[in-house]
């Protein structure tokens, strides 16, 4: 009665090319387990995150404005100067006054 498989080569294989073997699948099944890692969950309500979010853009309207404010005169009528004039004139108080909905019931 035969034990086991038959060898995939024209000899049996030691027990040291066997547990050699055995390694390698193991490794390898190792680097494909390997998965980069996640981000940290935002515990933050979407109203909150709403506020922050307003927060952070009126905070780099100052700081745009400020920089409008120091540019040189040599850069006033530049692209950046344009660009730097649209962030400011943007009115974001509308967004500022907001706020969203809790939603479910909770308002």
């Amino acid at each position: 009665m035969p034990r086991g498989r038959k060898p995939d080569g024209e000899r049996a294989l030691s027990n040291a090319e066997r547990q050699a073997r055995y390694r390698t699948r193991q490794m390898s099944a190792m680097v494909e387990k390997i998965t980069r890692p996640s981000r940290p969950t935002d515990r933050r309500s979407r109203p909150q995150r709403w506020r922050d979010a307003v927060s952070e853009l009126l905070d780099l309207q100052a700081v745009y404005a400020n920089w409008l404010e120091t540019l040189p005169d040599g850069l006033r009528t530049s692209r950046m100067a344009e660009a730097l004039e649209a962030i400011v004139d943007l009115d974001l108080a509308d967004l500022a006054e907001c706020e969203p909905p809790r939603g479910y019931g909770r308002d």
